[in-house]
């Protein structure tokens, strides 16, 4: 179902955008090797940004890259220095000549390539001028060039070009015919078998493309599709026939997702410790804003989360009806590393207009009174976020995030570790704070819709909700108000800060000798306050008829969300 569906993603961009055909692929290169007709060294075009911001180089389509192993396999018309010229990195020259024998292997391998696709050379002048230029060994003219030292450090990639050119040797038209060919005549050798993934007769893939851009996986990239040991292979089938994945759905799934993940991508986001990349069988308007959903707001456009839920709630006959309507599949898929290998976190595939409904669904759950400054809507990262030591989006509990963005796009109850985590801040920080609030209310609302429960929590103070762990937050906050005025304003060490993990999980423990010593000691500057402080305390002990012994994670939940209610309230009276 994945790789299909990437596979048919690949297929539209090809329609859309233009993305490399079969047989090639995007890769930054640094630097060009400019020849002349006659393959003289003309110089050096470096492709790199001034300011440094893409120091990879400009992405250019080139022949597709082989698997690198530990052995010596060589790219068609452009690898790093070694294979071109047979130099490798200088801190390599100290195994005493072993990486010198290797870069002339390298280099002969490179030169062997070229001659195998191109046996009759005369058919394109580049890459008779290549080959001319390679043949002939003379590299001084590169090697004294003011540039040749950076290279030759790097290992960086580097391809040929024309003088006469605008554009690659490996892009001229009768390069990218001949490779093109070679392509679809290696697809339909005889041997073939049935595609896994498109059911056509196709040579199986012995080796997949590495996918990268996985945050946390090797730089060179990690394979969703592996075998390398025999408790995986199936009756002594190796590496790729085990699981026969024909070359053009292949390079179709590879190259579809390593451009989803490619940096600056607008659909990938980072979620928890899951890279995530989402698309749609067809151009849809949930693919411009999803991010904006559930990322950060932007610093340069800060806007731009609340106008991304503006759209989703927009009424259908406002001229954004695609949104509501859009019948198309829409995948959401996460990724994780796992070795040399990749993880799916998670995989949820539904129409557009189903995940828009279940997103407002999320955001209407979520939503939780606030002080006049702070944002309507939380977005998902923010909300993580409260759950985790210090705020710290890399102490955020694994598999956490996953499971929560799976939950908003399916319409599932939240995890029950999201509520835990949550409780858990609460308790060791003990502060109440608005995204916790938010997500707490949001556990609840979607429990009880699960169990068909009339229960709902309100969005702001709830004077007619008779829940025992609402009416005893609401109880300790009025009490922890009662022990001082400056607990108004915010000053350290009131009730709050010694009491609020007991009184919000056992009760009896705290809350008798709480409420004796505010009628012994309670002592208030405003007689307004005081006044008001004591109906309250005396209407919600009528409503209780004991303080229970122990409080469940929901109703410690409960808790939270009355005592965060009622301080909301008085703070804004405060206020005004």
């Amino acid at each position: 179902m994945i790789l299909r569906a990437l596979a048919d993603y690949y297929k539209r961009m090809s329609a859309e955008d233009g993305v490399a055909a079969a047989g090639f692929e995007r890769k930054g290169i640094p630097f060009l090797v400019v020849l002349n007709g006659k393959g003289e060294f003309v110089g050096l075009l470096d492709t790199r940004e001034a300011d440094g911001k893409n120091a990879g180089g400009r992405s250019f389509t080139v022949p597709k890259g082989v698997k690198k192993t530990r052995g010596i396999a060589a790219n068609l018309l452009w690898d790093t220095p070694a294979y071109l010229f047979a130099r490798p990195k200088p801190e390599l020259d100290a195994d005493h000549g072993k990486s010198a024998e290797r870069a002339q292997e390298q280099q002969r391998r490179f030169l062997a390539a070229i001659r195998e696709n191109f046996p009759d050379p005369v058919l394109d002048e580049g890459v008779r001028a290549v080959l001319s230029f390679l043949e002939r060994g003379d590299f001084e003219g590169i090697f004294s060039h003011p540039a040749w030292k950076g290279i030759e450090e790097s290992g960086c990639n580097l391809t040929f070009q024309l003088d006469t050119d605008a554009f690659p040797v490996c892009q001229r038209p009768a390069v990218v015919a001949a490779i093109a060919a070679a392509t679809e005549s290696k697809s339909q050798q005889e041997g073939g078998q049935t595609c896994l993934v498109t059911g056509e007769n196709d040579f199986p893939a012995w080796l997949h493309t590495s996918i990268k851009g996985v945050w946390g996986a090797q730089s060179s990239g990690a394979n969703i599709v592996s075998f390398n040991h025999d408790a995986f292979r199936w009756f002594g089938k190796e590496r790729g026939l085990n699981a026969p994945v024909g070359r053009r759905a292949e390079f179709a799934y590879t190259t579809a997702l390593n451009t989803l993940l490619a940096k600056g991508s607008p659909q990938r986001m980072q979620v928890g410790d899951a890279s995530t990349v989402f698309w749609a069988e067809r151009k849809s308007r949930l693919e411009e804003i999803f991010a904006d959903l559930f990322n950060e707001p932007h610093k340069e456009n800060p806007d731009r989360l609340n106008a991304a839920v503006d759209a989703l709630f927009e009424c259908q006959g406002s001229g954004i009806s695609a949104l509501h309507d859009d019948a198309a599949q829409f995948y959401l898929l996460g990724l994780s590393p796992n070795g040399g290998r990749i993880a799916v976190r998670f995989w949820h595939a539904e129409t557009a207009a189903g995940i828009v409904r279940h997103i407002r669904q999320h955001f209407d759950d979520c939503s939780m009174a606030r002080k006049p400054h702070q944002p309507a809507r939380l977005s998902l990262f923010r909300l993580l976020a409260s759950t985790a030591l210090l705020g710290n989006s890399e102490n955020i509990q694994s598999n956490l995030a996953g499971a929560f963005m799976k939950a908003i796009v399916s319409g599932a109850p939240y995890p029950h570790a999201l509520l835990a985590s949550v409780i858990r801040r609460c308790r060791a920080d003990r502060d109440v704070t608005y995204p916790r609030a938010a997500i707490i209310k949001g556990v609840l609302a979607r429990q009880a819709r699960s169990d068909n429960s009339a229960e709902k929590l309100a969005v702001s103070l709830d004077a007619s909700n008779g829940s025992p762990g609402y009416l005893m937050g609401r109880l300790f906050c009025a009490l922890e108000l009662a022990h001082g005025s400056a607990a108004l304003h915010g000053i350290n060490n009131t009730i709050r800060d010694s009491f609020y993990g007991l009184a919000s999980s056992t009760p009896m423990a705290v809350f008798p000798h709480l409420v004796s010593t505010h009628y012994r000691k309670a002592k208030l500057e405003n007689s307004r306050v005081v006044d008001e402080l004591e109906k309250l305390i005396e209407e919600i002990l009528s409503r209780l008829e004991d303080f229970p012994a122990h409080l469940n994670l929901h109703d410690q939940g409960r808790f939270a969300v009355g005592y965060y209610h009622q301080r909301l309230s008085f703070l804004t009276k405060a206020a005004n």
